[in-house]
């Protein structure tokens, strides 16, 4: 009799323990996949450590843009010799732990977790795709480690920006770089048949961060728009347009500062975003009304299309359609 009770003791207790032990593994489980990931910061390659005894490296920042979206910034070691690799991108969310751009129709995704980040392409065949913003046979795939401290800025390379853009077999380098206090906008083409265009703009308060190419206005030649924002809490959002004139050379095209724009500037204080949708110029932005503070507009929102039309001078962005909601 007393066997019996005690082996019935010892079931309970172990069916009790049991229990227990799974709603703990449950409960850590449900902890690990609601944590949310701390995306944002900057991460390096397994060489970073021995950048003292003169090895190459790595680092990538990531930084956060848009709602859903961050901003991917490759560089590389250039204090002993141009820089390796370079490579800008807005990764746009897939979910929680994958960001992914479009480069050329092919995806790179971006896995994270709260220690990494794992570069790669979502079709194994298009991995030759990240050779492409290397030399020297090397390439952005991999895995980098998060660190807490900022990146050696004796050794990293200064470029704030920089994409290579092809459309209509004309292709466009466009780079951001700050040297000597100044922060500089240059843009070269190639493959314009009678004159390449290459110059460099002043672009002091400002910042890149995108650039895109389309043919907005259905001719055969493409147009490049770069967008930048003000340096501080505003984020006012610029543009920097260029149109190619029959593949044989580019001109500037105008665009009018949103708070000169007397059509679209009532409620405007930056924010905005900017982005190329079919063949117009989409910007969207908060509209603030009297007395609202910066970080809290409570206007609605207000969409702006422009498109690409002939002007006296110059090509130019007409404001096509407002929609506010």
């Amino acid at each position: 009799m007393n066997n019996n009770f005690y082996a019935i003791v010892m079931v309970l207790f172990l069916t009790i323990s049991c229990k227990n032990e799974t709603k703990k593994i449950e409960e850590v489980s449900k902890t690990e996949f609601t944590e949310e990931l701390n995306i944002s910061g900057r991460y390096v390659s397994d060489d970073y450590s021995k950048r003292s005894e003169g090895y190459d490296w790595i680092a990538i920042s990531v930084t956060e843009a848009e709602s859903n979206q961050f901003n991917i910034s490759v560089r590389s070691r250039a204090d002993k010799k141009k820089p390796t690799c370079t490579f800008d991108a807005v990764a746009n969310k897939v979910d929680d732990k994958v960001y992914q751009t479009q480069i050329d129709g092919k995806s790179i995704l971006f896995e994270f977790t709260n220690v990494q980040i794992s570069i790669t392409t979502e079709n194994k065949d298009d991995e030759g795709l990240l050779n492409f913003y290397c030399s020297g046979g090397a390439s952005i795939a991999g895995t980098y480690q998060k660190i807490n401290e900022p990146i050696d800025q004796d050794q990293i390379d200064k470029t704030k920006f920089n994409s290579v853009l092809n459309l209509q077999d004309v292709g466009f380098n466009v780079s951001s770089i700050e040297k000597d206090g100044e922060n500089t906008l240059t843009i070269f083409t190639f493959g314009l048949n009678e004159r390449e265009y290459q110059e460099t703009f002043n672009i002091e308060g400002e910042e890149v961060i995108n650039a895109e190419v389309e043919d907005l206005n259905s001719d055969g030649s493409p147009e490049l728009f770069v967008f930048t924002r003000s340096v501080g809490s505003g984020s006012y959002g610029n543009v920097y347009a260029f149109s190619v004139n029959n593949k044989k050379s580019m001109s500037e095209v105008y665009f009018q500062p949103t708070a000169e724009n007397s059509e679209i500037n009532k409620g405007y204080m930056g924010h905005d975003e900017f982005s190329l949708v079919e063949n117009t110029l989409g910007q969207r932005f908060p509209i603030y009304k009297e007395g609202d503070t910066n970080a809290e507009p409570t206007g609605g929102t207000r969409q702006v299309s422009y498109r690409l039309v002939e002007g006296e001078a110059m090509r130019k962005l007409e404001v096509d359609k407002i929609t506010e909601y």
